[in-house]
């Protein structure tokens, strides 16, 4: 399956940037996971309700965090 991940950054000025990147995973868990290590970052908190609803996460990388939202594409 196809995912599409948005992230938008929390701590500068860029917040309002979207970046939507897509990743072929089995799940939303997957996905989020081979977006960090695509993105070198760390995953700080991830929620994945049931399925066919946007899972939503914080990821860290360097001295920025951002809000994910996982959903399938």
């Amino acid at each position: 399956m196809q995912y599409t991940i948005e992230s938008r950054e929390l701590t500068s000025d860029r917040r309002h940037e979207l970046h939507p990147t897509t990743i072929e995973a089995r799940d939303p868990g997957e996905a989020i996971h081979r977006f960090v290590k695509m993105s070198d970052s760390e995953l700080v908190s991830f929620s994945a309700p049931r399925r066919g609803q946007e899972s939503i996460g914080t990821v860290r990388k360097d001295e920025s965090v951002f809000l994910v939202r996982v959903y399938q594409s």
